[in-house]
């Protein structure tokens, strides 16, 4: 098996970062996680092609990249498994300015479906809300 290459989109609203909730098993236990909206970088596609694809795709918005924030690479093992990503990571703002005033969307992955939350960059920080892939929050503490 070989890395997988993605990458991720920070939105931010007055000190809150908007995260997918999710729920299950992960590198750390058992429960509710977060991470931002992203997914898998496509052969040919550039990182930042697919940042705006995905947003497209998963809450059907539209976005721009304000900046380039950095890049993860992320080893983890969910029971025997073991995880390898490597993860750009962007700054990225909604086009439509009116979207910053809705308090969830609906993340739709194929079957799946969650939604989305404003979490507080300091429940984030404080370790009160688990945040993927590990690194982001030093990441976000550095550049935000």
């Amino acid at each position: 098996m070989y890395p997988k290459a993605n990458t991720l989109g920070i939105i931010l609203r007055n000190n809150k970062i908007l995260l997918e909730e999710l729920e299950g098993k992960h590198s750390k236990g058992i429960g509710i996680y977060y991470r931002p909206i992203g997914g898998t970088i496509e052969l040919g596609e550039k990182s930042s092609e697919t940042i705006i694809r995905e947003y497209s795709e998963e809450i059907s918005v539209d976005i721009k990249i304000k900046r380039y924030i950095g890049c993860l690479e992320n080893i983890f093992r969910i029971d025997e498994n073991v995880g390898h990503e490597i993860t750009q990571i962007y700054l990225v703002e909604f086009t439509n300015q009116s979207l910053y005033h809705k308090e969830s969307f609906k993340v739709v992955e194929g079957r799946k479906t969650t939604f989305t939350k404003w979490i507080t960059l300091e429940e984030i920080i404080d370790g009160k809300k688990i945040l993927f892939p590990n690194g982001l929050t030093d990441l976000l503490q550095k550049n935000i």
